[in-house]
């Protein structure tokens, strides 16, 4: 048993779907293992189970497998289609992974500086957590700063930005 509850199993197929739809690379066996816990739960979907019962040689179609799987949930997630709009989405999307936990601070706080900060021409929005991502990258033992206390202040900084979020953000 994996010991995931079926609010969980869901949770966690819904990130997956998000992540997808916001271009983030996801594993098909992150996908197949999510499947499993989500059967494991007692969710139900059609395609739940062959997502589930992929083995190695079947894993090219758990990306399509995964796409009925949230169709059937209603779990789907659509991008907006302004180009603008879709990076903010994807900043305060990966906030939220770094504030629930899921995503490292350091790690949360650089892809939000790359993949969104910079497009957007670095927001004042982004400013803090940007900062954090500059100092993550340039920080060394020698320092004198932990490296816990800038991951903290990267995590304050993505929760900052979650609770100031905006309209165009994910529901």
């Amino acid at each position: 048993m994996s010991g995931v509850t079926k609010d969980q199993a869901l949770k966690q197929l819904r990130t997956l779907a998000q992540a997808r739809a916001l271009g983030r690379p996801v594993g098909s066996d992150r996908l197949i293992q999510a499947a499993l816990d989500a059967l494991l739960a007692d969710v139900d979907s059609p395609s739940l189970p062959l997502l589930a019962g992929l083995g190695r040689r079947e894993e090219h179609h758990a990306q399509e497998l995964f796409d009925h799987v949230a169709e059937e949930l209603g779990i789907g997630f659509d991008v907006p289609a302004d180009p603008t709009a879709a990076k903010w989405a994807l900043a305060y999307w990966l906030a939220a992974q770094i504030v629930d936990g899921s995503l490292d601070p350091a790690t949360g706080a650089d892809l939000i500086w790359a993949e969104a900060a910079m497009d957007l021409g670095y927001p004042e929005e982004l400013r803090s957590v940007v900062m954090c991502a500059i100092q993550l990258a340039d920080w060394d033992e020698g320092q004198g700063i932990p490296l816990e206390q800038l991951k903290e202040e990267a995590l304050r900084a993505a929760r900052e930005l979650v609770e100031r979020r905006g309209p165009e953000t994910i529901a």
